[in-house]
């Protein structure tokens, strides 16, 4: 676990692909446990220590997580999230290139709870969500490109579902297209940034992930940086 801003109301951490944020049927141990045992030993905590999930991310993939460390913090946060004014922004490895550079889709999503998959239509349907991202291209490599994406709603497997519908499925995933996984059993999505003003202090935070430790990601990057 990798502690990337913290203060008295909020921590936000650098998620590793395969932790689970919370507890689920697995029963395997969370970040949300990790980052309880590393305040309750910085601090000389006694007792129970309070820790608010306040989003999640899915179990492969990687990057910021925001956690409240007060009850104020985590119902204006819970707030924030849930009125679109904490500003996500994931970067995605993908096989295909898309057609556009950058555009915005939008889809209406229908989850299969007993696949735990999402599936897209192009109109609405019973029990559909409508989803709507934007997306641009932001690295490119002789087999894959990097995009950055920003949900405007956030839905069951969002991106990792509307990618694969337009023909991009992320590198390794394999529960929406993609033919290979990768070697250890995370897919290539990253939630990159979050910006957000402080619940407590009103101050503008804005918090980076580092990039993975893998050869592919730092040339799509180079690449986009030198053009």
């Amino acid at each position: 676990m990798q502690v990337l801003y913290e203060d008295n109301h909020i921590i936000i951490v650098n998620k590793a692909p395969g932790e689970i944020v919370q507890g689920d049927k697995t029963g395997d141990r969370t970040l949300a446990d990790d980052v309880k045992a590393y305040i309750k030993e910085k601090y000389a905590k006694p007792g129970q220590v309070f820790l608010g999930v306040a989003h999640r991310l899915d179990r492969p993939v990687g990057g910021v997580v925001v956690f409240a460390r007060t009850s104020k913090a985590l119902s204006r946060l819970n707030g924030m999230f849930r009125d679109g004014d904490v500003h996500k922004t994931y970067w995605a490895i993908v096989r295909q290139a898309p057609r556009q550079a950058e555009a915005t889709l939008t889809h209406w999503l229908v989850r299969n709870e007993r696949q735990n998959k999402s599936y897209a239509h192009d109109r609405e349907v019973a029990g559909a969500k409508q989803a709507v991202l934007r997306y641009k291209t932001i690295g490119r490599g002789d087999n894959y490109s990097l995009l950055e994406v920003t949900l405007l709603t956030g839905r069951h497997h969002q991106i990792r579902c509307q990618l694969a519908a337009m023909g991009c499925p992320i590198k390794g995933d394999l529960k929406y297209g993609a033919p290979r996984s990768n070697p250890d059993g995370s897919i290539s999505l990253l939630a990159r940034r979050v910006e957000f003003v402080h619940p407590v202090s009103r101050e503008r935070i804005v918090v980076e992930a580092p990039l993975p430790a893998d050869r592919l990601w730092r040339e799509l990057v180079a690449g986009a940086v030198e053009g």
